[in-house]
C-alpha cells in the first residue's frame, strides 16, 4: 500500500505542476514574468521526472532495488536541473524586483551554483553504484544549501514586497529542512526518504504562489 501511495503521489505532483508550467506558459502572452516562472516551472519538473518516473515503475513493480542504476542517473539529473532552476528563481526575482546582477552576494550565489552543477559530475559520486558514498552527497550539497541559503535571504528580506509572494522564504527553508535529512540519513533509515513528500509540496506551494503573482497581464 506504502508503495502505491508513493506512486500515486509522484504521478499526481509531476501532472499538477507540469499543469500549471504549460499554463502559464500557454497564457503568458505578453507577460514576460508569466512565461519566465512557466519556463522555471516545467524545468523543475522535467528534472524531477527523470528521478521520479523510474521511482513510480520501482514502486508499482516492487522492483526499487534493482533499478538503483536508473534512480542514480535520475538523480544526477534531478540534481542538475534542481540547481538550474534556483538560478531560474533568482533570476526572476532580480528583474522583477530591478536589482544588480553582479552584486557580491549574486557573484557568490553563482559561483555556489556551478561548484554545486561541476561537484554533480564528479565520477566520484558514483551515481549509478547501489551504495553510492554518503561523503559525496554531503559535498555537492554544501554548495547547494548556499545557494538556497541565498534565496530564502532575498524572499526573505522582500516578504513584504509582493502579498503572493510573502511566504516564498518559509516554502524554499522547509523545503530543504526535509531534504537534508534524506540526504544524510536515508541510506540507512530508509523511512526518513518519506520527508520528500512534504518537501515536494513545499516546491508546489512555491509554484502556486508564482502561478497567482504573474497572473494578470
Amino acid at each position: 500500500m506504502g508503495n502505491i501511495m508513493e506512486a500515486v503521489f509522484c504521478i499526481l505532483y509531476l501532472v499538477f505542476t507540469g499543469f500549471l508550467g504549460i499554463a502559464m506558459l500557454v497564457t503568458a502572452k505578453g507577460n514576460f514574468d508569466r512565461r519566465f516562472f512557466g519556463l522555471l516551472t516545467v524545468v523543475l519538473v522535467a528534472g524531477d521526472a527523470f528521478h521520479l518516473v523510474p521511482r513510480i515503475y520501482g514502486a508499482l513493480t516492487n522492483t526499487m532495488a534493482e533499478i538503483y542504476a536508473a534512480l542514480g542517473f535520475g538523480t544526477l539529473v534531478t540534481s542538475v536541473t534542481m540547481t538550474i532552476f534556483y538560478v531560474m528563481v533568482w533570476e526572476f526575482w532580480r528583474k522583477r524586483r530591478n536589482y544588480s546582477k553582479i552584486s557580491p552576494v549574486a557573484i557568490v550565489f553563482y559561483v555556489a551554483a556551478v561548484v554545486r552543477i561541476a561537484l554533480c559530475f564528479f565520477p566520484q559520486n558514483a551515481w549509478l553504484t547501489e551504495n553510492p558514498p554518503l561523503a559525496w552527497a554531503i559535498y555537492r550539497n554544501i554548495p547547494f544549501v548556499l545557494v538556497g541559503a541565498i534565496v530564502v535571504w532575498r524572499f526573505w528580506v522582500d516578504r513584504k514586497a509582493e502579498p503572493h509572494f510573502k511566504w516564498a522564504w518559509l516554502a524554499i527553508t522547509l523545503s530543504f529542512a526535509f531534504y537534508l535529512p534524506v540526504v544524510l540519513f536515508a541510506s540507512e533509515i530508509p523511512i526518513v526518504g518519506m520527508l520528500m513528500i512534504p518537501k515536494t509540496v513545499c516546491y508546489v506551494w512555491f509554484i502556486l504562489m508564482g502561478y497567482k503573482a504573474t497572473k494578470k497581464v
